[in-house]
This record gives C-alpha cells, sequence and structure tokens, in this order.
C-alpha cells in the first residue's frame, strides 16, 4: 500500500542472482499475496517476487530517516519512493520476472485461501484437490499449499481446535469446505484486528482453555518436512 502508484529513486536488491538489476525510475503497480508468497508488480512488465519463509519480513518507513538507510545485513532488499521506503529484512526467497510468467512461481499452488473470489471459485478447487489427497491425515493436508495456498502452523492448530477435529483423522472423514472457511475466518480477523492470543498454538504443557486438559504437541508431515501441531487430546480426542 506504501508503495503503490509510486515511482521507485532508490531500489537495491541484495541477493546474488539480482545483483545487477535495476528498479529505479519503475512506478509500483501493487503488491499481490499469494499464500505465503508477495509479488510487486512494476510497469514495465516485470514482478519482484519474496518470500518470507520463517525469519523474513517487510517493514515500511519513512524516507530519510536513520532506519531507512538500510545499513544492516540483514536487509536483502530495498524500495524507496520520495516518501517511503520498504525495507525486505532476512527474506527466504527473491526473483525478478516477467510478470508474464508468474505462474512458473506459483502456479503449483492451491487458490489463494485470502483470495477476495476464493467464495466464489477458490473454494470449488480446493476441495477437488482435497478429495484427492484421499485418506491422508488431515493436519497434513491443511499444511499442503498445493491444495490451498496460505495455512501455516498457526491456523492448522488454532483451526482444528476450533472444530474440535483430532489432527490425524482421514482427511475424506472430515467437512472439509467447513475447515477452510474457519481457518479463512480466523486469518482474515488476525489481518483486520492483528492476531488474537492462541488457544493452543505454541501452548505446548498449558492448559486447555475450553476443558482445561493440558495441550499436548506432536509433529504433522513426514520427515525432513515436518511441522509441529498443538491439540487438546480431550476437546479433538480421536
Amino acid at each position: 500500500t506504501a508503495l503503490a502508484g509510486r515511482r521507485l529513486v532508490r531500489a537495491e536488491l541484495r541477493w546474488p542472482t539480482l545483483a545487477g538489476a535495476d528498479l529505479v525510475g519503475r512506478t509500483v503497480l501493487h503488491t499481490r499475496p499469494y499464500g505465503k508468497h508477495l509479488l510487486t508488480r512494476l510497469d514495465d512488465g516485470r514482478t519482484l517476487h519474496s518470500h518470507l519463509r520463517m525469519d523474513g519480513m517487510w517493514r515500511v518507513v519513512p524516507t530519510g530517516t536513520p532506519r531507512a538507510s538500510g545499513r544492516s545485513p540483514r536487509v536483502r532488499a530495498l524500495l524507496a519512493d520520495e516518501r517511503s521506503t520498504a525495507l525486505g529484512i532476512e527474506l527466504g526467497m527473491l526473483d525478478l520476472v516477467r510478470t508474464a510468467t508468474e505462474h512458473e512461481l506459483v502456479g503449483h499452488l492451491g487458490p489463494d485461501l485470502l483470495d477476495d473470489t476464493f467464495e466464489e471459485g477458490g473454494l470449488a478447487e480446493g476441495l477437488d484437490r482435497w478429495r484427492a489427497r484421499g485418506s491422508a491425515p488431515t493436519c497434513d493436508v491443511l499444511l499442503d499449499q498445493q491444495v490451498v495456498a496460505g495455512i501455516g502452523t498457526i491456523y492448522l492448530a488454532e483451526t482444528l481446535f476450533v472444530e474440535r477435529v483430532h489432527p490425524w483423522t482421514p482427511a475424506d472423514e472430515v467437512d472439509a469446505a467447513q475447515l477452510l472457511r474457519t481457518a479463512r475466518a480466523l486469518m482474515l480477523r488476525s489481518v483486520a484486528r492483528g492476531p488474537a492470543p492462541s488457544a493452543v498454538h505454541a501452548r505446548a504443557g498449558l492448559p486447555c482453555p475450553r476443558c482445561g486438559a493440558t495441550v499436548r504437541r506432536d509433529a504433522a508431515r513426514r520427515p525432513p518436512y515436518e511441522r509441529p501441531v498443538f491439540w487438546c487430546a480431550v476437546c479433538q480426542a480421536a
């Protein structure tokens, strides 16, 4: 939002494969999120693609302030107009591609859970992809970005808790549409109001806020791609 429609007066891509790229003078059209990917589209038909991974972030500060200098070695990208500077800090991925070929980066993903049109078309596509996973564990399918893009470990845990679903229930035995709608609602609430305190995520060993039982931590997916799952063995019994 800070850079949309603005002409870049400074641009630095501190990435081995992009060291010679020059974006100064280009106008930022907008930045579109797709799942966990960010697509910053420019007026010359190129897109700067970034992914935060686990530790990355974008921060916007006023141009001309000390923070806008971007001297920290943690800064991997810097985009600035005359009033705002966007700092890409510890980004996990950075690419510069033609906008027409964005699909080569994100085309393998399922529909974006937070897209404005998700209910009109994305949900049906997501459910088709869900059904193709058969009896795989529900926790694995919720994390599968090729089914629906955007759900990470926090909203995996919180969604299953809200719906009282045992994480390893076969995916073909749950109400997938309800789970996806709940995940979407929780994430949209977080976007609008800021993250709410977790009910179970990262609360292993603490009491469940609903029944008082001890919250457990286990793992979804197989090594080396496992991810933590926090759940209540009483509220979410198999």
